[in-house]
Order: C-alpha cells, then sequence, then structure tokens
C-alpha cells in the first residue's frame, strides 16, 4: 500500500495524521506547498517519497506530483484532511484512477443547498434553504419563509462568512457583502433557534466504526460574534445513552444518502422547537484541535485509528468513553496586544487534575480577532469522567480567568 498526503506542514496539526499514516508501516508519501524541511526530522525520515508543489490545490500540478509518485511505487490512496483541498483531491483521485472520496461525494458536502436538497431526498429534516443567484432569489425565500435568516457562502466552514439577517434592509446589506449583484452564489436558510452541536465519525466502506458527539455553548454565531463570551466545546461520554440514538441514526443516514465512504466526517446539527435537524457535513475531520479532545477522552490516538481505516480499511481501536472533554476559549478584553493574565494560577490550583494543556500567548503578543475562531487567543483544554462537572469547571474558569490586553 503507497498512500500519498495532502499538505502535511501546514496547519500543524497535520503533521498527526502523517504520524498516524506512518504508524501503519505502508509506503507513506507527501505533496507540499512548503520544503521538507518544514516537517520533523523523526516525520521526515519516515516518508517514502516528497513533492513540493506550488499550490496543492492547483489540480494540474497535485496530479503531476501523484504522476511523479507513482513512478517508483503506484499510488494507492491519495488523502487529504483539509476542507479547501478535498475537492482538489478528489478530482485527481479520479484522472488517475485512485479510489477513495468522489467528486460527487465532496462537491455535496461543500455545496450547501444541493447538500441538503440531497439530504432531504433521504428523509432527513433540515431547515429551509435555497441557493441565491440574484438578489430576487434573496426576497422571493424571506417572503415565503420570513425573518430571521442566515445567508452564507455555498462552500463556507463553521461560522466564516456567516450572516444573520433580521429584516429586508439587512437582507440587502449583507447581498452586497455578499457580492450576489456581481454574480456570486451563496445559500439562504431558515435561521433555527436551538441548541447547536456536532457529530464526528470515522466511516468504512459507508458504515460508522467511531463516532463522537460535541455540544457548542453557546452557538457557533453567537461565539464568533460576542466578545465577553469564553465559548466553549463539550465533548461528551454519554454518546453510548438513548439520548444520542437520534443523532447517531441521522449520521448514518447523511453518509448514506452523501455517498460517503472510506473517511473522516463532520456533521453539524441543531436541536429544538422544531425537532432535530441536520445542518451541514464535510468528508474531513473537524477543526480546532477536537481530535485531540477526542483520543484524551476515549484514551486512544484517533488519528492512528484514522490511518488504519485508509490503509487497511480496518479500525482495530476502540473508544473507552471514559472520559467527556471540552475546550475552553480566552478572548483579550479589547484589541491590541496582551498583557498579562488573571486568575491563571487558581485554575491550576483547583483543576490542574483535569487541565489536558492550554494556550496562553506571552505578554506583548497580538491579539487576534474574536471571529477567527476558538484557537486564535488563549485556550484550556480538560478532561473529568462526569460530563456536568466539566461543564461546571468551564464554567467556573470562563467567569474568573481574564485575558487582559493593552
Amino acid at each position: 500500500m503507497h498512500v500519498a498526503f495532502v499538505e502535511p506542514c501546514f496547519p500543524n496539526n497535520q503533521r498527526e495524521f502523517l504520524r498516524g499514516l506512518l504508524s501503519t508501516g505502508a509506503r507513506i508519501s507527501a505533496i507540499s506547498e512548503r520544503p521538507i524541511e518544514a516537517l520533523p526530522r523523526d516525520l521526515r525520515e519516515g516518508l517514502f517519497q516528497f513533492e513540493r508543489v506550488r499550490s496543492v490545490v492547483d489540480e494540474h500540478a497535485l496530479q503531476d506530483a501523484v504522476k511523479r509518485l507513482s513512478q517508483r511505487v503506484k499510488v494507492d490512496r491519495l488523502e487529504a484532511t483539509v476542507e479547501a483541498h478535498v475537492m482538489a483531491a478528489a478530482h485527481v483521485r479520479e484522472r488517475v484512477g485512485i479510489k477513495g472520496t468522489t467528486s460527487k461525494t465532496a462537491w455535496l458536502c461543500r455545496d450547501k443547498p444541493e447538500m441538503k436538497e440531497s439530504a432531504r431526498k433521504a428523509g432527513i429534516a433540515c431547515a429551509a434553504s435555497a441557493r441565491v443567484t440574484a438578489i430576487g432569489d434573496a426576497e422571493a425565500f424571506a417572503e415565503k419563509v420570513g425573518y430571521p435568516l442566515i445567508l452564507k457562502p455555498l462552500d463556507g466552514a463553521g461560522a466564516s462568512g456567516t450572516h444573520k439577517v433580521e429584516d429586508d434592509e439587512q437582507l440587502h446589506t449583507v447581498l452586497g457583502e455578499l457580492q450576489v449583484a456581481q454574480g456570486r452564489e451563496v445559500a439562504i436558510e431558515e435561521f433555527l433557534d436551538g441548541h447547536e452541536g456536532f457529530y464526528d465519525t470515522l466511516a468504512v466502506a459507508g458504515k460508522v466504526v467511531l463516532d463522537f458527539a460535541c455540544h457548542y455553548y453557546p452557538n457557533v454565531l453567537e461565539a464568533m460574534r460576542t466578545r465577553w463570551i469564553s465559548p466553549q466545546i463539550a465533548v461528551t461520554n454519554r454518546i453510548d445513552t438513548d439520548d444520542y440514538k437520534e443523532v447517531r441514526d441521522m449520521g448514518q443516514k447523511v453518509i448514506d444518502a452523501l455517498g460517503i465512504w472510506t473517511s473522516a466526517t463532520h456533521m453539524e446539527w441543531f436541536a429544538g422547537d422544531k425537532g432535530l435537524k441536520f445542518s451541514e457535513i464535510g468528508c474531513r475531520p473537524p477543526g480546532v484541535g477536537v481530535w485531540d479532545l477526542y483520543s484524551a477522552a476515549n484514551e486512544f490516538d484517533l488519528f492512528a485509528a484514522w490511518a488504519h481505516a485508509i490503509v487497511h480499511e480496518d479500525v482495530p481501536f476502540k473508544a473507552s468513553r471514559k472520559y467527556s472533554a471540552g475546550m475552553i476559549a480566552l478572548r483579550p478584553d479589547r484589541d491590541g496586544s496582551i498583557s498579562y493574565y488573571e486568575g491563571i494560577e487558581q485554575m491550576r490550583d483547583q483543576f490542574g487534575d483535569h487541565i489536558i494543556d492550554m494556550h496562553l500567548p506571552p505578554a506583548g503578543t497580538p491579539t487576534q480577532g474574536v471571529e477567527d475562531g476558538y484557537m486564535a487567543n488563549a485556550y484550556v483544554r480538560l478532561k473529568h469522567q462526569d460530563y456536568d462537572e466539566l461543564r461546571n469547571i468551564m464554567n467556573t474558569i470562563g467567569e474568573t480567568v481574564r485575558v487582559k490586553a493593552r
């Protein structure tokens, strides 16, 4: 087995996927935009071959790199775990005859309106949604569905580029910002009021073999717009209870509907007065270090499990469900540069046994915007055997730890 992995150098957590692949004993090659020296020595020395390209989303360059790698040994798998790389890898697979995620599945996991249409056809409950190719499309949808509404790029990830609109004036302002009149297509959706979470899986031959459920506190759109909030992502260790049966059933139905085969998946969902609703899915792992939380909570190496799925189409790993785990983001009180922290020693004294790790940029570090996400500034990651107690700990940290900027 010869696996070519797309872009092992950036972002830094890509190295963990490469490490997992190397643990399988297969021949592992890499295609990167960066020089091989960007990798740690142990990973460099484990590689079978390495190809550098100008851009890994340049499909011609990526295809040529795969052909060069195949000159010594045929490439059996071409894998990408970054959202922006998934479609290019799928196109190249089909052109050179490599098994894996198809371009149709990759497209359905990127194009929000088509994704939801495929889900609806499979009987999966979704928010009302449509494709907007002209301002009149959005106006008609607003008249039919009513406000509030959500507008987002067709291929947006998380809350990136997402806008909530409450009336006609806001709708036209956002349509202008998204350049719809200039020919850009966007997605418009009914706004769902309820709790937001996600369901992540590792699927082999279309069937879920490992799965995890997480909760957002508060929902993503609010978390990415409100400075004073210290948002949390919490991994439950109660997924095997009946409370999560509906979410797990939905996840498998979505995987079936979109033709996902052997891949990691990341599915967003809402639960509220209108019941459980599918939001979107990616045929790739989640971001913001969530796989680190899964590994810590379940006492195993999820990156190695993923690699075994790719190489062997088998996963000899089992999630222990022993711990719940979570991450709390700590935002600076203003834009500028970090000055100092309050409450860190108290947090260590009180909760040190439960802290997995923390990231506390030193004084003088420029702050990043609230919209830049959960890991943009300071954060703490923790685990606890009891989910409710984990939430209590993160709430206390959010109330007592302060990041001061100037």
